[in-house]
């Protein structure tokens, strides 16, 4: 053995060629933290000091290669002063660039995922051959930074300019056929091959045939553009990423110019640019977001594992009321591999989820996602049924009619009598308490809430709402079937709106502050769209449909009356009595029509202005800045709230379910972190600003408390 450490070893093979493991004892997978990058440093000094070494392969003992940076460490590290961790970060570069330069061929054996600083570790070697099952990237532009280890560097004079922004600035994963095609690997072998075929290739490399230094010289010089092929490809490049990522998004451009400035470098000075620029970046509040984001997506997928010893096996599950959700809910099952019945009293309504489930299928297919055999398994794996026949054997059952609790209550008690005893009855209610619609059962302990967010197949949350008498087992099965539907499941604990629409309706009623004081609805969506989000509040409204935001409203108003009720009548109101109900029937507070690939399309409409009149009780001048405080203090106040009373398990849960539920901007990392972001102790000035408009406005006990001290929801 010529090194042995915790994560890495070198080894002889045979004739001088020494193989380099990855294999990062007590973990799952490789990642580049601290001791590995460390060993790396040693095992490179260790091969490159013995004279006997002649070639050198890299292998991973893992299913994967290397999958990345160690993210945990991300956080600690930002938080450093920019020379250290400029410093910090040419120190590990040091380490790839002493491995670009041993004096023997390098070829790199990508077994599997090879993404981040373990591509980057691929491109530093001489030759690079791939499993057909393994996929290559750079996605650090995800998480709001862009490569570190050498990545703006080798790639460009590895494939070219072109190719390597569009890699970097998407972020995306690519396949062997595709790494291929782009030069980024030399060869794609199946899986069983791999290693032979990389010794293959290093012994052909030092008898001479296949000329490494050849190869390693492009990546130690400038990039091979003149100043018109430059201009060329970044400016376009530019003006092309930015439109696409948003002005929210700062990584994919700035990897872009990163590029752009070290092209006229050799390696070692385009490295000190790149350094540069990542430190610049790492200091953002949006890589701060968004890291935060992908640890709390990772807390929450363990959180989710944790019930998998409690559930129970979903072999055949159920859905109670077809049409739109109905059938988004048979499609997202049938499309996973779980067999789904569809039962609903009226034949219209069991075609109409029918339709929505083939059209949702038929896309997948036109798309190339799926294959026709596929499509025809899918439309199979749901059953359409007038009647309970076959509810004997379903092990779980989503109630998805109307939302009225005394129709709920009625189906569920009814379904409950035709089931096994131990199945588990879920309500996709998305405002009624669970624990009262469980009072009409026999078994309230294998009752829980399942909400699911329209449209089902797009929306990656589903809430399992805990009742005072669910059962571990059935929250437990819950989870596990959201899981197997390519859901994230988020576990809360019963109150009116739950966690989602219990946050979201005091944004709405913030909106309804604003239209009352004679603020100008568009003006507000088109505010709020540029803070980041999806759609403004007017917008979201029409396309939730307003009779459904009316009685959800009522519902939050009787659960929260101190905050949540109006002593007087609000733009809803006036919409929903003036039967503008949105996108349901193409007029709300705007007017919808068909585009040409036949998708609504919002247009201004006069009269929505005439029928908000009799709202507007005042005229008020508002900056965007506090149109933008009006809106975001009530929702983030209630996300409080939630946590405190332990409707949410944590802030991380919050910060999530409001993401993937409702589509907070990911870049300001949800409603909480939004908080930290600001200073817990000036979001609390903020909303004292506006306590005269109520006690959606004011903030807690504990909040003013944690300003006082100086404490943050995370870190």
């Amino acid at each position: 053995m010529i090194y042995e450490g915790k994560a890495i070893t070198v080894k002889p093979l045979e004739n001088g060629i020494v193989e380099l493991t990855f294999d990062l004892k007590g973990e799952s997978v490789n990642k580049f933290n601290r001791l590995t990058l460390s060993e790396l440093r040693a095992a490179v000094d260790a091969v490159k000091s013995d004279s006997s070494v002649k070639g050198l392969i890299v292998t991973s003992g893992k299913d994967v290669f290397i999958v990345g940076a160690d993210i945990t460490e991300f956080v600690d590290n930002f938080q450093q002063p920019d020379e250290e961790l400029l410093a910090g970060n040419l120190e590990a570069n040091q380490i790839f660039n002493d491995f670009e330069d041993l004096p023997f061929p390098t070829v790199v054996a990508i077994n599997g995922i090879a993404l981040g600083g373990g591509f980057e570790m691929c491109l530093a070697g001489d030759f690079r051959v791939m499993s057909a099952k393994a996929k290559v990237g750079l996605p650090e532009v995800k998480l709001g930074i862009y490569p570190g280890f050498g990545g703006t560097v080798r790639l460009p004079r590895v494939i070219g300019a072109d190719n390597a922004i569009e890699w970097i600035a998407s972020g995306k994963e690519n396949r062997a056929d595709d790494a291929l095609k782009a030069g980024a690997v030399d060869a794609v072998v199946a899986p069983e091959l791999l290693k032979d075929a990389a010794i293959d290739l290093v012994k052909r490399a030092i008898s001479g045939e296949l000329n490494y230094q050849a190869k390693r010289q492009p990546k130690l010089e400038k990039l091979k553009l003149n100043a018109i092929e430059q201009m060329m490809c970044f400016e376009t490049a530019k003006g092309y990423v930015a439109g696409q990522a948003g002005p929210n998004y700062p990584a994919p451009v700035e990897a872009i110019k990163t590029i752009q400035k070290a092209a006229n470098f050799g390696r070692d000075k385009a490295l000190e640019a790149e350094a540069k620029g990542f430190v610049k970046l790492a200091k953002t509040t949006v890589a701060s977001s968004l890291i935060g984001l992908f640890l709390n997506d990772q807390e929450l997928k363990k959180k989710a594992k944790v019930y998998d010893e409690q559930a129970g096996d979903v072999k055949l599950a159920a859905v109670l009321g077809a049409g739109i959700m109905g059938g988004g809910i048979a499609y997202q099952s049938a499309v996973k591999g779980t067999p789904i019945l569809m039962k609903d009293i009226r034949e219209e309504a069991l075609q109409l989820g029918l339709n929505e489930a083939t059209k949702l299928l038929d896309k997948r297919v036109s798309k190339g996602k799926l294959s026709a055999v596929k499509m025809a398994e899918a439309l199979n794996a749901i059953r359409p049924t007038l009647s309970y026949g076959d509810f004997g054997n379903v092990d779980i059952i989503v109630e998805a009619v109307v939302e009225n609790p005394k129709i709920k209550q009625a189906v569920l008690s009814e379904v409950e009598g035709l089931v096994k005893e131990d199945a588990v009855l879920t309500s996709n209610t998305s405002t009624i308490s669970i624990s009262l619609l469980a009072q009409a059962l026999k078994r309230p302990e294998n009752f829980c809430g399942m909400h699911f967010f329209n449209p089902v197949h797009m929306m990656p949350l589903v809430e399992v709402i805990r009742g005072e008498k669910s059962s571990e087992k059935a929250v437990a099965t819950t989870v596990a079937y959201a899981k197997k539907m390519g859901k994230t499941p988020v576990v809360v604990n019963d109150c009116p709106g739950f966690l989602v629409n219990r946050v979201l309706f005091p944004y709405f009623g913030g909106f309804a502050k604003l239209v009352s004081m004679g603020i100008d609805f568009q003006r507000v969506d088109k505010i709020m769209e540029k803070f980041g989000w999806p759609m403004g509040p007017a917008y979201l409204m029409d396309v939730v449909g307003m009779d459904t935001a009316h009685h959800a409203r009522d519902v939050m108003a009787e659960g929260f009356p101190d905050r949540m009720k109006e002593d007087k009548k609000t733009a809803v109101d006036a919409m929903y009595e003036a039967e503008r109900f949105g996108q349901k029937n193409n007029k709300g507070f705007y007017s919808y029509e068909m585009d040409k690939r036949g998708k609504p399309k919002k247009v201004s409409d006069a009269q929505a202005y005439e029928i908000l009149k009799p709202v507007v009780y005042e005229q008020r001048e508002l900056s965007d800045e506090e149109i933008i405080e009006m809106m975001m203090v009530p929702l983030c106040l209630e996300t409080v709230r939630c946590l405190e009373e332990g409707i949410v398990d944590s802030a991380a849960d919050a910060d999530m379910g409001l993401i993937y539920g409702i589509g907070f901007p990911p870049f300001r990392g949800g409603a909480l972190r939004y908080i930290d972001t600001l200073g817990v102790a000036e979001f609390v000035a903020i909303a004292d600003k506006y306590a005269d408009f109520g006690a959606l406005y004011h903030p807690t006990a504990k909040l003013r408390e944690m300003a006082e001290k100086g404490q943050k929801f995370f870190g």
